[in-house]
């Protein structure tokens, strides 16, 4: 049963306990299984989910960008070796000989250059880069935000699914007292069949609705375990909330201040406004491509060949030894090259334009971000109110309810009322303490989900 609603991000979520302290009675099996807290199974999952792992590596990639676009201002230097054999008549690249002979020759080289302008594109690109390195951070604390959520929605789904449990075995024992009571009369000649198909009826109630409670129960421990990155099979119960959180729950909160805490804080509206300067470096590198790039460049190296007719470590004859031809034939250069962009397809253009459109594009979506927050808060205030409100009036009902339950229990008992109306009663006090189980765990939770907003940390 799906129990909490909030604009997409959380389902609805609808459940309540009696006024008093909730306990965690254990048997001797159950206290051998770990107990945790709300902390701790948030806690657990930041460290075990696999959707925040993908979300990290993600930095990672953009924190190798921003190395590889601060190196890409460095000059560049490279190497060359280049070796030939030749035969029949050739010119030998060392003499400027053309000869008839078979012989290798080769070439080495050692080549730089670094652009000296290029419109600032580079400059602009790392800037971009860092920007973008810090959405992905963000990216990932909205992540880890969203999970959050998700743990503490289903968390409360477990309490609840626990409370919702209890409450229908105690109402599945009490069918069953009724049964063995009336059958008790039935044997006596004091209730007739109808009577004893009545109270059969409402054991049989009672008994599906433990069964339904036991299956919600098992689906939200599976859903929890899940989040956590759990076994299925792994055995642990939660801890309940107490009365004292149901009071604090039950405090107001001046929506201006949740709005701007969630405003400076909130993972969301930080990606947003991220997104849409990274967009906005992305128009400065597209421009720079429009620009003529300078570049500086030099190099260094030497030519040699190796007759084959020749000596051990001589080129020939006539031919100097092999390392006076590679220092006889050493050379050096040093250039300036102007690269102007004049036609190239609309390539530049058009990848400026696009760079443009994804800037607006990036900033409606940051006021949209804004925008969605802000009603956000406004309606987990509303929604704060509203369940405080339905907490009294359904704590009144269940109260009400159960003192006239239990009146009808005393007059059923002496006779004084019929067995229709002893069921109704039942059902009306078991009706009141569902809607009394669910009301309080939603003001718990919309109590949360204001923290969530505020930044503090998600505990009781």
């Amino acid at each position: 049963m799906k129990i909490f609603t909030n604009h997409g991000l959380f389902s609805r979520l609808g459940c309540l306990v009696a006024a008093g302290c909730i306990s965690m009675c254990l048997s001797a099996t159950a206290q051998a299984q770990e107990v945790i807290t709300i902390k701790q199974a948030v806690d657990r999952m930041l460290q075990n989910n696999l959707n925040i792992k993908q979300s990290a590596l993600n930095v990672a990639t953009a924190e190798t960008y921003v190395q590889q676009s601060k190196a890409e201002l460095y000059p560049s230097l490279n190497g060359g070796l280049n070796n030939d054999f030749n035969f029949g008549r050739s010119l030998n690249p060392a003499t400027n000989q053309l000869i008839t002979r078979n012989f290798f020759s080769g070439t080495a080289n050692l080549a730089t250059s670094v652009d000296l302008f290029n419109g600032f594109a580079k400059i602009n690109q790392i800037k971009q880069n860092r920007i973008t390195l810090e959405a992905n951070y963000s990216a990932l604390e909205k992540t880890k935000n969203d999970l959050v959520l998700q743990v503490v929605t289903t968390y409360f789904q477990v309490v609840f699914n626990e409370d919702l449990l209890r409450a229908s075995r105690e109402q599945l024992q009490v069918a069953q007292q009724t049964l063995t009571r009336e059958s008790a009369l039935f044997d006596a000649g004091n209730k007739t069949t109808a009577d004893i198909a009545q109270a059969k009826a409402q054991v049989a109630t009672a008994e599906l609705n433990v069964t339904n409670a036991q299956n919600q129960l098992t689906i939200s421990y599976l859903t929890l375990s899940q989040l956590m990155e759990m076994g299925s099979d792994a055995s642990y119960k939660v801890v309940a909330p107490t009365i004292e959180d149901i009071t604090s729950a039950q405090q107001s909160y001046p929506e201006q201040e949740i709005s701007e805490a969630a405003l400076a804080t909130f993972p969301d509206l930080k990606l947003a406004r991220l997104n849409r300067e990274a967009a906005a470096k992305g128009v400065d590198v597209a421009k720079g491509f429009l620009f003529p790039t300078i570049s500086l460049g030099g190099g260094l190296g030497t030519r040699y060949s190796y007759d084959l007719a020749s000596q051990p470590g001589q080129i020939g004859a006539g031919d100097a030894r092999l390392f006076d031809q590679i220092n006889n034939n050493f050379y050096q250069s040093v250039g300036m090259s102007i690269r102007i962009p004049i036609f190239n397809g609309l390539a530049s253009r058009s990848n400026l334009k696009r760079a443009k459109i994804s800037y607006e594009g990036y900033q409606i979506q940051e006021q949209l971000t804004k925008n969605n927050l802000n009603k956000v808060v406004a309606q987990a205030v509303a929604d704060l109110r509203a369940a405080s409100s339905r907490y009294q009036s359904t704590l009144n009902t269940f109260n009400a309810q159960a003192e006239a339950f239990r009146v009808n229990e005393e007059r059923f008992n002496v006779g004084l009322v019929n067995s229709l109306d002893f069921n109704t009663s039942q059902t009306n006090r078991n009706r009141a303490e569902i809607d009394f189980i669910q009301a309080k765990y939603d003001l718990l939770f919309r109590s949360k989900v204001i923290d969530f907003y505020l930044g503090k940390e998600i505990t009781f």
